[in-house]
């Protein structure tokens, strides 16, 4: 996978892996689905040729991080989770923070619960919890978060997925992209990963416990309350123009206390990170120099 260093740690007794680069402050980024850490590719060679430490990990569930047979992953649970990793990769200095999809999800509850934990963040194309929960209301917003629906069904999803040679994620991949990007060699690493005994459904997790109170972890209640706190770390806010949830974007300032900025990203979708690679490094290079 690359010529990036890979290492991992124990979190909670779990294996988490993780690809890193470069030496300075460190910068930890944090992807979403369908995806892995590679998809940070682009970021990693540039934040590192800058004088950055850049560590990546692959969320639980997503090997080679280790697939539990029974877990908990509700965000509290995943919040908790990565804010051990942090404090295992970063112990000595606050870090900087980017997030992408299940990446900015999880973001967006650890800026609230531990501040202490990051100097500057950015996240990128998914809204603060509130106005994701406001546009589960909205009909063109539920049909374009059609697969959290269909994530909730039993078995089924897992079956689609595997279907025609995972079929399933080249569509969400061009459904969420903007017309003519092409990024089929990383997709084909992703549905290997995915492809691995036990991954698909732990992934899918993820969605399931979002929309059901049953699949939570009891012992996060305290946490949870502190993740709907007003965020008091500088924070940039990115989207691609083309994704529909920037409309969703455009004013979320009230929830932060601290620095807040929103940029769109032209000629992106949901992936602007790849689709745009060179657009978006610069912004997080800007930002994190502040």
């Amino acid at each position: 996978m690359g010529d990036f260093e890979h290492d991992c740690v124990q979190i909670d007794g779990l294996k988490w892996a993780y690809i890193e680069r470069g030496h300075g402050p460190v910068v930890v980024l944090l992807h979403g689905f369908p995806d892995h850490a590679l998809t940070w590719s682009h970021q990693i060679e540039a934040l590192s040729a800058q004088g950055y430490r850049v560590v990546a990990p692959f969320l639980k569930g997503y090997p080679p991080t280790e697939v539990p047979r029974a877990h908990f992953y509700d965000k509290a649970t995943l919040v908790h989770e990565i804010a051990k990793f942090i404090q295992v990769i970063s112990p000595a200095k606050p870090c900087h923070l980017v997030g992408q999809d299940w990446g900015a999800i999880i973001g967006y509850g650890l800026l609230a619960a531990y501040p202490e934990l990051f100097q500057r963040a950015v996240l990128m194309a998914v809204p603060h919890p509130e106005k994701v929960s406001e546009s589960m209301l909205d009909a063109k917003h539920v049909h374009r978060s059609f697969h959290w629906w269909f994530f909730q069904l039993k078995d089924l999803p897992e079956k689609a997925i595997m279907q025609n040679n995972m079929a399933f994620i080249d569509y969400l991949w061009d459904y969420w992209t903007v017309d003519g990007f092409r990024d089929e060699e990383h997709i084909r690493g992703v549905k290997h990963m995915l492809a691995q005994p036990g991954a698909l459904t732990a992934t899918l997790a993820y969605y399931r416990a979002m929309l059901d109170q049953e699949k939570s972890n009891p012992e996060h209640a305290e946490l949870r309350t502190k993740m709907t706190r007003q965020i008091q770390v500088p924070t940039l806010a990115l989207c691609g123009a083309q994704d529909l949830r920037a409309e969703l974007m455009l004013d979320q300032s009230k929830y932060f206390s601290a620095e807040y900025d929103f940029r769109l990203v032209d000629q992106a979708g949901h992936f602007l990170h790849r689709e745009q690679a060179q657009v978006v490094t610069e912004h997080v290079l800007n930002w994190l120099c502040q």
